[in-house]
């Protein structure tokens, strides 16, 4: 079968998981920007309330996200499709062997579209007038200043992806952690924001850097928020396997699943579950 046929047989069974990808990382990307547009822009009330606490302010956006990303994974969507919203996290599925490679193409393709059209419409729409402010700057992700700034982002983005990933694998492989999994990912992301954020902006998340810095019309650091939560994903993988090869997980949903009767994911269709049984293309 050739990979096109493969991608159009997965296409017909599963485009809702698709579309549920695109419209997760959506509202992830919308709901950075409103929240930093509250936080962070001069004519904001809450910004000019809190404009000598910068500390203060990402605790509260900290806090936020960390409830945003919460509420995706555990909703019934993001159950349904795994909540992945971010190509690294399905590279990583996939390199388990929990995600068919036309599944994570058609993931990766609908994360990225999700975060573009999200941010194109808090410039052109939503947050028009505030969004290309410089202490906004479409939530665009760059490394600090200075001739180490480039390589102290990277370092900084491998380290808190390899740590994000890592601890999500391990959570997913204990069947007395694994329901938790979604929370401590916001707890995390959270702690990311408030501690990370000056050396790299805290992305975690090629496609969420991608939609920012195509709204901002800036590349120049984008392979930064690429490459390294790429490979820090690749290497959790790699050690996961070698240390439970033996053991594995029962699917890619960062929720966790044992499926019931009221699982979303009960009657075996959503891709992160692998091997499919409805795997027999036509």
């Amino acid at each position: 079968m050739s990979f096109v046929s493969s991608l159009a047989g997965a296409w017909r069974r599963h485009w809702p998981h698709y579309l549920t990808e695109a419209a997760g990382l959506a509202f992830f990307v919308s709901c950075a920007s409103c929240f930093t547009v509250l936080l962070e822009h001069p004519a904001s009330p809450v910004r000019q309330s809190l404009a000598a606490d910068e500390l203060l302010r990402r605790v509260i956006m900290a806090g936020l996200m960390g409830l945003v990303i919460v509420v995706i994974i555990y909703s019934p969507w993001g159950q349904r499709s795994g909540a992945h919203i971010n190509p690294a996290v399905t590279a990583a599925f996939w390199h388990l062997g929990k995600v068919r490679t036309a599944d994570a193409v058609w993931y990766v393709l609908f994360q990225l579209l999700g975060g573009l059209l999200a941010a194109q419409l808090m410039k052109h729409v939503v947050l028009a007038p505030w969004y290309g402010h410089p202490a906004v700057n479409y939530v665009l992700t760059q490394p600090p200043p200075g001739p180490n700034g480039w390589w102290l982002a990277w370092l900084a983005e491998f380290s808190i992806t390899f740590v994000l990933m890592g601890t999500t694998l391990l959570m997913l492989h204990s069947a007395r952690l694994k329901r938790w999994t979604g929370w401590v990912t916001g707890v995390l992301l959270a702690a990311y924001i408030i501690f990370e954020t000056p050396y790299s902006g805290m992305s975690l998340n090629p496609a969420r850097s991608l939609a920012s810095a195509v709204a901002a019309g800036q590349f120049h650091g984008y392979w930064i928020y690429l490459t390294a939560p790429v490979a820090a994903t690749w290497l959790a993988t790699a050690l996961f396997r070698r240390f439970y090869h033996d053991h594995s997980m029962v699917c890619a949903i960062l929720a966790g699943c044992d499926p019931s009767p009221r699982s979303p994911h009960a009657d075996l269709t959503e891709p992160p579950l692998y091997p499919d049984p409805q795997a027999t293309e036509k």
